[in-house]
């Protein structure tokens, strides 16, 4: 088993459960984390064998693209979209955030951690 992360992922998005989320948008940041059995990616240098970085990223984008309002949703839909390309997958970590959220007062982010099998028993 090997772990395979992204760190970073900047997005301007829509999603937010207030109205002025969903006009005005905002930053959002993801942390992605794997676990997956890569080692005859080690011995063959092949990306066949292994989950394509380009592809993650690309099904993570897509995913931000489509209107949500809780971060927890999101997570979980990013997980699910993962989990259809990549079944053998054994676990998945992903930390969301929001940059400066709409919540009255100086914040510098929400955030939503989602483990995936942990969070899905």
């Amino acid at each position: 088993m090997g772990k395979v992360t992204l760190e970073g992922i900047e997005f301007h998005a829509y999603h937010g459960a207030y109205p002025e989320e969903s006009i005005l948008g905002n930053r959002f940041t993801l942390d992605l984390e794997l676990t997956t059995d890569f080692s005859e990616a080690m011995k063959k240098d092949e990306l066949k064998y292994t989950v394509d970085y380009a592809k993650l990223y690309q099904l993570i984008k897509a995913r931000m693209e489509v209107k949500v309002k809780l971060l927890e949703h999101l997570g979980h839909l990013i997980v699910e979209d993962i989990l259809k390309v990549y079944p053998d997958v054994k676990s998945i970590k992903i930390t969301l955030k929001k940059h400066h959220p709409s919540l009255g007062g100086l914040v510098k982010f929400s955030a939503v951690q989602i483990q995936y099998p942990d969070d899905y028993a």
